[in-house]
């Protein structure tokens, strides 16, 4: 299964993973990781994570305020990384990036 991310959402991860290394060494290296998990969990259980949209799903990353949205392709078993979310800031700033 191919897992690709949209240049926004490329952009919002890199954006946490810097602001939580300046917060504390070592930090952005475990929210990395906890990404990391999250994404072999979408690729492992593509379905099972809460329909947050007609077209995207949410993965909520663990220890950490952020969800990965998401959209999964069936037919094609691609998964597309819409935005990498915080949980408590602008909701739905995403939507126009899904059709």
């Amino acid at each position: 299964m191919k897992v690709s991310f949209l240049k926004p959402a490329q952009a919002e991860y890199q954006d946490a993973l810097e602001y939580y290394e300046n917060e504390q060494v070592g930090l952005g290296r475990r929210f990395s990781q906890e990404v990391s998990r999250a994404v072999s969990r979408m690729i492992e259980f593509p379905t099972l994570y809460q329909s947050f949209s007609p077209n995207t799903r949410r993965c909520l990353i663990a220890k950490f305020p952020y969800g990965i949205i998401y959209h999964y392709d069936p037919n094609s078993e691609d998964i597309l990384v819409v935005a990498v979310a915080h949980l408590h800031r602008r909701p739905d700033y995403w939507t126009s990036r899904v059709s």
